[in-house]
């Protein structure tokens, strides 16, 4: 198999856990980049910006357990997605520590692995995710509509294999509320990391909506940025005009950001 921009793509898998992790490297660059997707997301489904970023990287990607063409297990948690992180990393001969990109709850891993192990990675750039959100995303208000967009998601049909996902929708919806006790403390973790750290935000993460929920859930996803790079000025933060599938429609300028470090723009009125 090639990358569109026909560099070579190895393929290999990692075992650890119980479970089998599908991995893909391959690349122009020499410069390494690890690639962390997000939950209900698969290396496959992040084709277009992985083939965008080898063209300057040596790009790797990988499955998350329960994702796309890795196994399924008996746990999904954060801990458990986190040493799968860990084993695909402790894996990797790498000519230097990577670039780890991060998607979602991809970019929340991210945040963990470099705070317990800062030797190991040269920079982060968050997309969407790891956010130190100043009050929990969601409430009782919201649960029938989570509870809702779970089942949906767990029922949805993805295509071939390699977009599949296997869990429940039980798990889906336990594993928001978990994201929500994270990003409550992960500030914390920011303030262990030393390394050059780029978010690249949805200025509308719930949608445009202005009826509903939506006007809140997208207060509040600023509001937890604004709370960051005031405790880390050093954060810069590009915002673009998305909602949270902003890695499968905006792919080309999340690439660019990431290859030359655009400057940020302003972020959504809140």
């Amino acid at each position: 198999m090639t990358a569109r921009d026909d560099s070579p793509v190895r393929h290999f898998t990692v075992r650890h856990d119980g479970v089998t992790l599908p991995v893909c490297r391959g690349g122009r660059g020499r410069r390494p980049l690890v690639l962390c997707p997000g939950l209900n997301c698969t290396q496959a489904d992040l084709h277009e910006l992985t083939a965008s970023l080898r063209r300057a990287y040596d790009v790797v990607t990988f499955d998350l357990r329960g994702h796309g063409l890795a196994s399924a297990a008996e746990r999904y948690c954060f801990d458990a997605f986190l040493g799968d992180l860990r084993a695909v990393l402790a894996e990797l001969d790498l000519p230097s520590p990577p670039l780890l990109v991060g998607y979602s709850l991809g970019a929340d891993l991210a945040v963990h692995y470099a705070a317990e192990s800062p030797d190991r990675v040269a920079g982060l750039v968050l997309v969407d995710g790891a956010n130190p959100l100043p009050e929990p995303f969601i409430t009782d208000v919201d649960l029938a509509r989570f509870r809702a967009m779970a089942d949906e998601l767990a029922s949805e049909r993805r295509g071939d294999a390699a977009r599949q996902v296997s869990l429940t929708a039980r798990d889906i919806l336990a594993l928001n509320l978990e994201m929500d006790v994270v990003r409550s403390g992960i500030l914390d973790q920011y303030r262990r990391i030393d390394l050059p750290i780029r978010m690249i935000m949805s200025a509308a993460i719930a949608g445009a909506s202005r009826e509903g929920r939506a006007p809140r859930h997208n207060r509040l996803w600023h509001a937890g940025i604004e709370r960051l790079v005031r405790e880390r000025p050093d954060v810069s933060a590009s915002w673009l005009d998305a909602d949270h599938r902003l890695v499968f429609t905006h792919a080309p300028a999340i690439a660019d950001i990431i290859r030359n470090g655009h400057p940020p723009v302003s972020g959504p009125a809140s």
